[in-house]
């Protein structure tokens, strides 16, 4: 599917920044990256790049955009778009206290990448994840798009209707927002992670299983963060 000039230079910025950033750029940056007048005509480029499938918004962020795919005749190769290195000065270590997630900063070009394996996850009943930065996991890097991303490994069965079986290797990417439906790494509280599919009701966040054993559990918009979207399993038989 053809891209205007506007829309492949939009698109490639747009690309270049989250690979070096993690982060979309404004619509300011964008404006003045491709000299338009107003912001009206980055609106429109991203609508059109948004319909041919190229980019994707994430819901509740201004600013959050996602690369889905580059054309074929992309200067940067879809390749090396998709290819996960782990950030220069990553020191293994062990954090004790503090729960949020780091991850591992997409850029490179090795055929597979060493995520940070930061423990168990529980897909029963929360607990908090370890954050242990001893352990790694060999990940093909093909798996991965764009942004930062950890593992984790599956403690529980109240995801298995999903496929998430105990003793599986979740990929997460690193995201504070998720779409309804989503299944995400949420922390609780901020003392408990867990990993659940995801749903807004009302006022309310749903963390849902995938297994009838197990109940929804309803809490408040403020005891729920995101703190990383499903994008991969691994699992060794």
């Amino acid at each position: 599917m053809m891209l205007t000039k506007k829309q492949y230079q939009l698109l490639m910025f747009i690309d270049e920044r989250l690979r070096a950033r993690g982060i979309s750029p404004s619509f300011d940056e964008m404006k003045d990256a491709l000299d338009l007048k107003s912001k009206s005509g980055i609106h429109r480029l991203i609508s059109g790049l948004e319909e041919r499938g190229f980019i994707r918004r994430l819901p509740n962020r201004a600013r959050a955009l996602e690369v889905m795919r580059l054309p074929e005749n992309a200067d940067t190769p879809a390749s090396v778009h998709q290819t996960p290195v782990v950030p220069q000065g990553f020191q293994p270590n062990v954090i004790k206290g503090d729960f949020s997630i780091p991850g591992a900063q997409t850029a490179g070009d090795a055929a597979a990448v060493q995520l940070p394996l930061y423990g168990k996850i529980a897909a029963g009943t929360a607990i908090e994840a370890l954050r242990d930065n001893t352990n790694t996991v060999d990940i093909p890097a093909d798996m991965l798009g764009v942004g930062e991303h950890y593992a984790l490994e599956v403690e529980g069965e109240s995801m298995i209707d999903a496929g998430i079986f105990d003793g599986d290797t979740v990929l997460i990417r690193r995201a504070d927002t998720a779409a309804n439906g989503d299944i995400v790494v949420a922390l609780v509280d901020d003392t408990e992670v867990t990993l659940k599919r995801i749903r807004r009701k009302g006022e309310s966040i749903a963390l849902e299983p995938a297994n009838a054993a197990f109940e929804t559990r309803i809490c408040g918009p403020d005891q729920v963060k995101v703190q990383g979207r499903l994008v991969g399993l691994m699992r060794r038989y």
